[in-house]
Order: structure tokens, then C-alpha cells, then sequence
């Protein structure tokens, strides 16, 4: 089979599993057909990865072989060992897992390049890649490690992990103070920015994009720290939109279809997804980003918002009620899980 033919059959299957991801994320909006979504998205990256595999330009089998069966082997354990109240941090771990991949491809991709214009062009910027790959690597090394930290922080916080510091013991749950917070966020940042464009500026030099990957590390931890555990889910949504976006810039430096189309995704529905909670939670999307966490000054106050909705009852009420009625529908949430109270309410149900 000609190189023509494999790359239209390689493009075809990176349209299938595109089209898969969509319907995987559609079947995910309900209860029902989230499982079926679920499998779908997971077999249309099982289909990216053998379309990738199938069209060759394999260094080493064995690597590839090795990498396949670790990550089989971690995710398999995770999956049945992880206890569903873990749930939220295990998706913590995972949104940060995937930030890494994105810059580590992206770096290699640059230092392949850089690599080849050495040889080829005496080491020239020209030579080395084009402005899109340039400006998409710098965004996957920034963002993709501010999600590994900011989501390793975010993971800790929901574990209720603690540390000690000159005597003093901190709960990562708790809102960590940062001296002089925002004032050393902004400087970072302006860092990062400053080596995003040394990276563009100067794609031969591969030590600055690396220097951007330490220094977006400790943006993620500066951003995350600050932010109390209570609002951890609101946190690892954005960053799961960051992962996103990571994997689609990370598309651009290597020219995949499906990574783009798959990381936009990703990064949209994230964004979304963390809109929605914002607004449940009387959160502004601002405060998110900037990690300026508390209620909106202009918001609604808590007895606005509950009032007449919420119920004072006993358990003689309780039976007073059930006795009349035809039927009842219990509405679990993620408080239900960590107290325990499933297994007493699927007894009550059966009751």
C-alpha cells in the first residue's frame, strides 16, 4: 500500500473517532446513556491510537509496547482499586497526567526540530519550524504544565493531605496563604510570557522552552494553592478544560487532526462545565481563573436563594409522607458518597 492511500485511510480514521468523541461527549449529558458515552469515547481513542500506529513512522515497537502496557496495567488498578469518593481527585490526577503528555510531545517535537535544522540549516530559526508550531509549543508547554501542578495541587487538596513547614502543619484542604499572592502570580505569569516568546524568538534553543515548563509549574501551584478544598470541583473542571486546550495546541505542533478536534472539545466542555458550576455555587468565572475564590459581592445572599426551597422535617413526618404517596425519587450527590449514606439510602429505597 502507497504512502498516498495509508494517509487518506489514516485521515479517514481520525474522522470516525472525531465523530465519535462528539457522540461519546453528547451520550455524557444524561444518566441514562453516560455509560454507552463513556465506551464510545473510549473506543474512538482506542481508534486514534491504532490509525497513529498503523500508519508507521514507528521508531521503536518496543517503547511503544512498553508505554501501552504500563499505562494498561495503572489504569486497570486505578479503576477497580480507587474508591468512588476518590473519584474527584483521581480525575484531578488524570487532567494533570494529560497536560504532561501534551508538553513532553511537544517538547520532543521541538527538539526534533531543532535537531534537523542543526543538520540541515546550520542551526537557522527558519529551519527549525514555522510560526504556527512555534507559538502552538510554547502554549503546550505553558499550559500543560500549569495543568500538571495546578491539578497534583487540586488532588491533594481533595485527598486532605498535609505538610509540615518549620513546625507548622498545613491541611492542603484548607485556603494555603500566599505572601503577597497576586503580586507574585502576576510576575510569574509575566515570566512565562517572556519565555513563551524567547521560545518563538529563538526555536533553537531548546533550554528555553523547558525553563518555561519549571516556571508554568509553579504558576499552576500559585493559582491552586490559595483555593480551599470545598471549592476543589469547580477548580479541576477548569483545569480539565485546560487539558484540553493543551492537547489541542499540542495537535497544532504535530499536525493531528483528531488531537485538535478531540482537545477542543475537551477544552470547550470544560469551560462549560465550569460556567454552569460558577453560577450554582455563586461563583464568578474571574475568581476561578485568577484565584480570587468567594461569594459575588453582587449576588444573590444564600437566604435568597434557599428560601422556600429547603425543608425542616423529622422521621415521623418522614413516614407520615411516604405512607400516601406512589412514587419517590431520591436525588444522590457527591456529600451523599463521602458521608456513607448510600448504602442507608438504597436500604430505605428497597424499604
Amino acid at each position: 500500500m502507497d504512502q498516498a492511500t495509508i494517509k487518506i485511510l489514516e485521515n479517514l480514521a481520525y474522522l470516525v473517532a472525531s465523530a465519535m468523541f462528539i457522540f461519546g461527549l453528547k451520550g455524557l449529558t444524561h444518566p441514562r446513556t453516560a455509560v454507552r458515552g463513556n465506551i464510545i469515547g473510549a473506543l474512538a481513542m482506542l481508534l486514534a491510537i491504532v490509525a497513529v500506529l498503523a500508519a508507521g513512522n514507528i521508531i521503536h515497537w518496543g517503547w511503544i509496547i512498553a508505554g501501552l502496557a504500563i499505562g494498561s496495567i495503572a489504569g486497570g488498578y486505578l479503576a477497580v482499586a480507587v474508591p468512588m469518593t476518590g473519584m474527584p481527585q483521581m480525575v484531578g490526577l488524570l487532567n494533570g497526567f494529560g497536560g504532561a503528555a501534551s508538553f513532553l510531545v511537544a517538547g520532543a517535537e521541538l527538539a526534533f526540530a531543532t535537531g534537523v535544522a542543526a543538520e540541515a540549516a546550520e542551526g537557522s530559526a527558519e529551519a527549525a519550524g514555522n510560526m504556527q508550531m512555534l507559538i502552538a509549543t510554547a502554549a503546550s508547554g505553558l499550559i500543560g504544565s500549569v495543568t500538571l501542578l495546578g491539578s497534583f495541587v487540586a488532588a491533594g487538596k481533595l485527598a486532605e493531605l498535609k505538610f509540615t513547614i518549620g513546625g507548622k502543619k498545613y491541611w492542603m484542604s484548607n485556603s494555603i496563604p500566599v505572601p503577597g499572592r497576586l503580586f507574585t502570580t502576576a510576575v510569574v505569569f509575566l515570566v512565562a510570557m517572556f519565555l513563551c516568546y524567547m521560545i518563538v524568538m529563538n526555536p533553537t534553543t531548546t533550554m528555553w522552552y523547558w525553563l518555561l515548563v519549571l516556571v508554568a509549574a509553579v504558576l499552576g501551584v500559585l493559582i491552586t494553592l490559595p483555593i480551599g478544598g470545598a471549592d476543589m470541583p469547580v477548580v479541576i473542571a477548569l483545569l480539565n478544560s485546560y487539558s484540553g486546550l493543551a492537547a489541542c495546541a499540542t495537535g497544532f505542533v504535530i499536525n493531528n487532526n483528531v488531537l485538535i478536534i478531540a482537545g477542543s472539545l475537551v477544552g470547550a466542555s470544560g469551560l462549560i462545565l465550569t460556567s454552569i458550576m460558577c453560577k450554582a455555587m455563586n461563583r464568578s468565572l474571574a475568581n476561578v481563573i485568577f484565584a480570587t475564590f468567594g461569594p459575588s459581592s453582587d449576588g444573590p445572599s444564600a437566604d435568597d436563594v434557599y428560601e422556600g426551597k429547603i425543608k425542616a422535617t423529622s422521621a415521623d413526618e418522614i413516614a407520615m409522607l411516604l405512607d400516601g404517596v406512589q412514587r419517590v425519587v431520591i436525588v444522590p450527590g457527591y456529600g451523599m458518597a463521602v458521608s456513607q449514606a448510600q448504602h442507608a439510602v438504597r436500604d430505605f429505597a428497597n424499604l
